[in-house]
């Protein structure tokens, strides 16, 4: 869908705009904060393996945009005849291609990112591929959908310390955002009932409370020339010290009040950004007003990112992942995300 532009304009059949149709551009601005807020649950510091695990998100994610319009081109002729693929902008075996090149690019800079990034990137590719070939219009396709963003967090914790255990809370999060704007996507082409776009409000409070409220931060490991937590018998306090280095982050982050504050604020921005469009689709369940609680949920991923990074202690990715939003808004001008 093209937004403030007629089906005839002339611009439409400039193929670099119907790329960017085709791979939801705007869209592609909710992707980094995912591998962002899964290394800072972690507790360290992102560094040049996160950038390679991010390359991979956005490769994996444009994936599965150009498959998802590839597999529903048909549906596509009928219900959004504007699409690239059902208008002729595009070719059908372009869109395959290149959803098989950009996969297999996806997989490859996981390669180079390390093993434990590819662990998590390969189930993630089978995830998208699955999804948009033969689950979408099952009852488990939300779910399936939510799992995608959901690895694509721990691609981030993976990315760092090789573990992704601290990384789980923060992905079910995620994840369950991801279950309920993809719940009311299900009926944006035809509206229906009121059921999806309140429990994706239900959804949006309880997840704006839980992000308002910052974890309690486990004591930080012993350093070197420091007794080992709990008196542990027969452990050296120099083999902590890795360890410590992986944290330094959440115990050299802001304040806690300072980190509470921006928490609570980023909570609020999650909440106003899907809220609303949420409740009027529920109120009204027509097809514009469903689309556009869908791109509101879409939108609202970014601040839900950001407050996550920020409830881990990491301030100033957080700042960086909210600062994307602005961006996402202005080509949505042009591209829409849905």
């Amino acid at each position: 869908m093209v937004t403030g532009r007629s089906a005839e304009d002339p611009e439409r059949r400039n193929p670099r705009l119907a790329w960017a149709e085709l791979l939801r551009l705007p869209a592609l601005f909710t992707v980094p904060g995912d591998a962002l807020a899964g290394a800072a649950a972690t507790g360290a510091r992102a560094d040049s393996r996160t950038l390679l695990a991010i390359g991979s998100s956005l490769c994996l994610y444009q994936a599965g945009m150009a498959l998802n319009d590839w597999a529903d081109r048909a549906e596509d002729a009928t219900e959004r005849p504007h699409r690239p693929l059902p208008s002729g902008r595009i070719r059908p075996a372009a869109a395959l291609t290149a959803a098989c090149a950009l996969t297999g690019a996806g997989l490859a800079v996981a390669a180079r990112a390390g093993r434990p990034v590819l662990t998590i990137a390969a189930p993630l590719a089978v995830t998208v591929w699955a999804y948009d070939l033969a689950l979408k219009h099952t009852p488990a396709g939300p779910a399936v959908m939510a799992a995608a963003r959901a690895l694509d967090l721990l691609l981030g914790a993976a990315s760092t310390t090789g573990h992704i255990r601290e990384a789980l809370p923060s992905a079910a999060l995620l994840g369950t955002h991801t279950l309920a704007v993809t719940a009311v996507s299900r009926q944006e082409t035809k509206g229906g009932s009121s059921l999806a776009p309140l429990t994706a409000l239900a959804t949006t409070a309880l997840l704006g409370r839980l992000l308002a409220h910052r974890p309690t931060a486990p004591r930080p490991p012993a350093g070197p020339g420091e007794a080992a937590p709990h008196g542990l018998p027969g452990i050296r306090p120099d083999a902590l010290a890795p360890m410590a280095r992986h944290r330094r982050r959440r115990w050299s982050g802001p304040t806690r009040p300072a980190a509470d504050a921006l928490s609570t604020a980023l909570a609020a921005a999650y909440a106003a950004t899907a809220a609303r469009p949420y409740l009027h689709a529920a109120l009204n369940p027509s097809p514009p007003l469903t689309q556009r609680a869908v791109g509101g949920g879409i939108r609202a991923t970014i601040p839900l990112q950001a407050a996550l990074t920020a409830r881990s202690g990491a301030g100033l990715t957080a700042l960086f992942i909210a600062g994307l939003a602005p961006l996402g808004r202005r080509f949505g001008r042009k591209v829409s995300v849905t």
